[in-house]
């Protein structure tokens, strides 16, 4: 069972949402449906960036679908986007550095355990570059990052406890439905905003569920 898969189908782990089959079900975070959202918002942010970065791990199976979802999205946004690989924790000083030879004028990066996991290294290259983020984590808005909007975690892992306790019971998970997630968090830290002297438009401030001051 999974409790915030990214996307169960795309990568072919499950037949369909309604219908899994197999022995797997639980919950997804819709990742692929997420990433144009992220950046959606992000354009929404940074208006007048002709070209934004995606971050993203080759590594990562769900990133491929992703980055078809981003190239799509950014066209009907009228937005280029500069994709830009990193593989280890090493690769984020050059990245960056590409990103703004590149002069993208904002970045997303896609969550992954890699991403994840140097939070507070994103945090201080986007300000050394001078480059606002959208986070696929708040944690890393916590830790200085701009932004972030994903799935409320702790909302799926509550929902997947029924999940367990039904499987438990003898229910197959061929028949139990694969959920999406319901609940998205918005998190804006205005701290970097003003260290890159940017405003968020108060659009983008009013539909935040939590903002760090």
């Amino acid at each position: 069972m999974f409790a915030a898969h990214a996307d169960p189908v795309r990568l072919r782990h499950v037949a369909s949402l309604p219908r899994p089959g197999g022995n797997i079900t639980g919950l997804s975070m819709m990742f692929t449906e997420i990433v144009e959202k992220q950046l959606e918002i992000l354009t929404e942010t940074v208006p007048h960036a002709p070209r934004l970065g995606v971050l993203f791990a080759p590594i990562t199976p769900s990133h491929a679908p992703a980055l078809q979802a981003i190239e799509t999205a950014s066209q009907k946004l009228g937005v280029a986007v500069h994709k830009v690989p990193v593989r280890t924790a090493e690769d984020f000083e050059g990245a960056f550095t590409m990103m703004a030879q590149e002069r993208v004028g904002g970045f997303l990066a896609l969550g992954s355990p890699l991403i994840t996991s140097q939070r507070a290294l994103l945090a201080e290259l986007g300000l050394k570059h001078r480059l606002p983020g959208m986070f696929a984590n708040e944690d890393i808005v916590e830790a200085g990052g701009l932004m972030s909007y994903a799935p409320d975690l702790r909302d799926l892992t509550r929902r997947a406890a029924t999940y367990i306790d039904k499987i438990l019971k003898g229910v197959k998970p061929a028949g139990l439905p694969v959920e999406q997630a319901t609940k998205y968090r918005l998190v804006i830290n205005l701290k970097p905003a003003e260290a890159l002297g940017l405003t968020v438009p108060p659009s983008i401030l009013a539909r935040a569920d939590k903002v760090i001051e």
